[in-house]
């Protein structure tokens, strides 16, 4: 049995968040991570991605989930829900996407923490079976989706912190009609731990905002596909940012970001890289058979510059209303050459806040060019607001 459009569904799958390397990259040199499950690593929201893929530090949002959720402490709003749509890699085929549902809630009197939940959904399409003469067999909906909840609290007037435990399921499952051999599904589960720092210092005459925030992100377990034989490592992931908000005139603000991640996933073994092939079967064991937690401590050993990605971006805001971003996301040549802009505005109102936002990418051939993304949000104070319950 042949999938007809695995090369676009599952082998993508894979490589989906890396660009084409440059001709003039060694093949040795050129060696991106491998991960299971890496639609973890695909910014849901509008406003992160039309920043460069950024939200560390930035004010809390209903996205703060995926970006650093300890934020949520410190969200003037009493509760939000948001929902955000992404079209995946719409330049090869039109029926990917990420759909991803956030929301918090602030809990007790004092207005020190909150609770927060999130579902993402990643559907691969449709991809067709077919047997060796290519009439179509039968059709498969592969899908991945994850599902969290957290929990922040301010430990001080300046700063939070929050956890969140996350289950994951990954359905690539098939049965080939040739060898009877399943691919089954795997699950996994991960926690995040975050911080949120923020001040508000007085420049001229001027109440400025400038915070500092880290999030770690998907540490757990590996997942497991073809019955333990492939197993794999979350997209485990280490994210530190910083941001500044100065009021350029009345109801006029701007804010400058920027953020670094570096992934704590070691390198799988390339045979390129070894002088036999028992030297590359045994360093391949090695690397299938190591610890989720070894490999954090692994991966800072593997090329440690070259796997930090940068982004930097700016939002300019007027009256809390009208919203217009921009940024730029940089990652290494040698670890996956994706290098993109981002673009995107928003608009809100007491009750709801549209967001979209546009990328643009650099790297010649990129699958990620043009993505389009979306998210509606929804304030639950605005709403009791509207209907006059107090």
């Amino acid at each position: 049995m042949k999938l007809t459009k695995s090369i676009v569904a599952i082998t993508l799958m894979a490589t989906a968040l890396t660009a084409f390397a440059q001709d003039d990259i060694k093949n040795t040199e050129f060696n991106p991570l491998t991960t299971g499950v890496t639609s973890l690593s695909i910014t849901p929201d509008a406003r992160g991605a039309s920043m460069g893929d950024l939200g560390a530090a930035t004010e809390a949002d209903v996205n703060s989930q995926f970006w650093n959720p300890s934020k949520y402490a410190f969200a003037y709003s009493r509760a939000g829900v948001s929902l955000s749509y992404t079209p995946w890699l719409r330049k090869i085929v039109n029926d990917i996407y990420l759909a991803n549902l956030a929301g918090y809630y602030k809990i007790g009197g004092s207005d020190n923490q909150a609770v927060s939940a999130s579902l993402r959904y990643f559907s691969l399409g449709e991809v067709m079976a077919t047997d060796g003469e290519g009439a179509t067999v039968s059709t498969i909906n592969p899908f991945e989706m994850a599902v969290d909840a957290g929990y922040s609290r301010k430990l001080s007037e300046k700063f939070a912190m929050g956890v969140t435990l996350r289950f994951v399921y990954s359905d690539l499952g098939f049965t080939s009609m040739n060898t009877g051999e399943q691919q089954t599904s795997a699950t996994a589960f991960a926690a995040d731990i975050s911080g949120y720092y923020t001040t508000f210092p007085v420049i001229g005459r001027n109440e400025c905002q400038w915070a500092l925030g880290f999030n770690l992100s998907n540490i757990g377990s590996k997942v497991s596909f073809n019955k333990g034989n492939d197993p794999a490592y979350l997209p485990a992931n280490l994210k530190l940012g910083t941001a500044f908000t100065f009021p350029l005139a009345d109801y006029n603000n701007l804010t400058l970001a920027v953020d670094a991640n570096r992934m704590l996933v070691p390198a799988k073994p390339r045979p390129e890289q070894f002088d036999d092939n028992l030297a590359y079967d045994d360093a391949l064991q090695e690397w299938k058979d190591k610890s989720s937690i070894s490999g954090i401590f692994d991966s800072f050993k593997d090329d440690f510059f070259k796997r930090i990605t940068y982004s930097v971006g700016a939002e300019y805001a007027y009256n809390q209303q009208f919203f217009l971003r921009g940024g730029y996301y940089y990652e290494s040549k040698f670890a996956g050459n994706r290098q993109y802009f981002g673009l995107g505005a928003g608009f809100s109102l007491n009750v709801i806040k549209i967001d979209a936002s546009y990328m643009i990418a650099t790297a010649q051939n990129s699958p990620l060019d043009q993505t389009l993304r979306f998210t509606l949000s929804f304030d639950m104070d605005g709403i009791k607001d509207l209907f006059g319950r107090n």
